[in-house]
């Protein structure tokens, strides 16, 4: 037992070595403390916190609403927290394998300085190539049609604030801004961009809630939901994406300057979440109602006003932030692809990157459907890349009886036997696969479609009024 104490000791020590050592870097950099140091170079529990409950909620913010018209009040409200819960645990496992994976490596006199740990790199060297193909195709897939969805929230927002431009257009000159985060080398340098985007998506739920409420219902207002199977999967599997933006965990954790801390960051960051998810939808869909089933995006039904413009553009903002955090792993993956993971030069890396945007770009000029293309990625890429996978992994990585013995992070306290984990992480993989992947996935893909062919692909004015689609044609 003492050997076993001694050699996890070892290894916090290690890890610790390993992130102090970047912190000194920074120090020997800037020498003293200064405004870029504290601005710049994060990798505090508390940064980690910021990067979770800012990444977690964004657009979906405004889709929410939408997902309660199609499930009812009731059932909104019991899937969040029930998917609040759940994507907890698994983000919980997704750290504890890359605690085990670099504790592993580093026995090994593995270097991480000038390398970011992914999570197709933790399953290759827990569970083999086969996994590591598995996990890269989901997780890149899923981060790069995540960067699509924030493109596309930018140009529906914008639209509500300034109609000169259909949405098409908005979608080209935000894919030129948001191409400005291939500059952000990291994500210890999202410090200052977490905590705004934390602060912009609070200021955004609490509005919504407020206006909602001080707006009052509309005249015949209707709450039908749930009334169709259809409509009520496709609304459940955009909450299960909600609560599943935890695909860029193992980054968050390397960034960390002590990431064994990192356990229960993201329980921490969910319940904060709940705060701004539930009031907001729930008032939202009081308020609106079955006006809500087309009209995805909450902006649309509530009045113009200072404050709405104001929460426009402070969504314009963090989905900015957000394309970040989606793209910077896809950043990281090309740069190893073609041998520039190691590069200093910022300049270099950031060109080197560029080519990543582009089928960002595209996808969202095909696709601009805002709120179904949620559900279905949600359906069949979250489902996989941040229940499935990661439960799965966890199960396997500790099938034998010595992996346990040994295990790095024993089971937590609140579920203190390894036979209870297996349970727990069964009863996902077979909820996610047959209602999240199941059935969200036939009823996500048939509102798709549906959406394919009301309006077509490439829409140039995706749900916009009438009169004002006609007169951009």
């Amino acid at each position: 037992m003492s050997n076993q104490k001694q050699g996890e000791e070892a290894m916090v020590s290690s890890f610790n070595d390993t992130e102090h050592g970047e912190r000194e870097e920074v120090s020997k950099d800037e020498s003293d403390f200064s405004l870029k140091s504290f601005l710049w170079h994060g990798g505090s529990v508390y940064d980690a916190w910021f990067s979770c409950a800012s990444n977690q909620v964004a657009q979906v913010l405004l889709t929410l609403p939408y997902s309660f018209s199609q499930m009812g009040m009731l059932s909104g409200i019991i899937l969040q927290i029930f998917y609040g819960f759940l994507g907890s645990w698994t983000a919980y496992l997704i750290s504890v394998l890359y605690v085990e994976y670099r504790s592993r490596k580093e026995k090994e006199n593995v270097n991480f300085k000038n390398h970011v740990i992914q999570w197709f790199e933790v399953l290759d060297g827990l569970l083999g190539p086969t996994w590591k193909a598995v996990g890269l195709a989901f997780n890149c897939t899923f981060l790069l049609f995540g960067s699509v969805i924030q493109l596309i929230a930018c140009a529906s927002n914008i639209y509500y604030i300034d109609d000169k431009f259909d949405k098409r257009t908005w979608t080209y000159i935000f894919g030129a801004c948001c191409a400005t985060t291939v500059f952000i080398p990291s994500f210890h340098n999202y410090r200052i961009w977490s905590f705004l985007g934390l602060g912009m998506t609070t200021y955004t739920a609490w509005y919504m809630t407020i206006a909602s409420l001080v707006h009052g219902q509309v005249d015949g207002v209707t709450h039908s939901g749930p009334a169709k199977a259809v409509l009520y999967f496709t609304g459940a599997t955009n909450i299960l994406y909600t609560f599943g933006g935890h695909a860029v965990t193992v980054e968050i954790m390397h960034a960390m300057w002590k990431p064994r801390r990192f356990k229960y960051i993201y329980l921490f960051a969910t319940l904060y979440v709940f705060t701004l998810t539930l009031p907001s939808a729930a008032a939202t869909y009081w308020a609106f109602g079955d006006q809500l089933l087309t009209h995805s995006n909450a902006f649309s039904l509530l009045p113009r006003t200072g404050w709405r413009d104001a929460a426009v553009i402070l969504m314009l903002i963090h989905q900015f932030i957000t394309f970040g955090f989606a793209c910077t792993p896809l950043y990281f993956v090309w740069e190893k692809v073609i041998g520039m993971h190691d590069t200093k030069s910022i300049l270099l890396r950031a060109l080197c990157r560029l080519p990543v945007v582009i089928p960002i770009w595209f996808f969202a000029i095909i696709f601009p459907f805002f709120g179904p293309i949620n559900s279905a990625v949600g359906a069949l890429l979250v489902t996989f890349t941040v229940y499935i996978i990661p439960a799965l992994a966890h199960m396997l990585t500790y099938r034998s009886a010595s992996a346990r013995q040994n295990a790095v992070e024993k089971p937590p306290v609140f579920l203190p036997s390894w036979t209870a984990m297996y349970v727990l992480n069964a009863f996902i993989v077979l909820w996610v696969l047959v209602v999240g992947f199941g059935l969200g996935g036939w009823a996500s893909m048939s509102n798709f479609i549906k959406q394919v062919d009301t309006f077509g692909l490439f829409a140039k004015c995706y749900q916009c009024p009438p009169s004002a689609a006609a007169k951009l044609h």
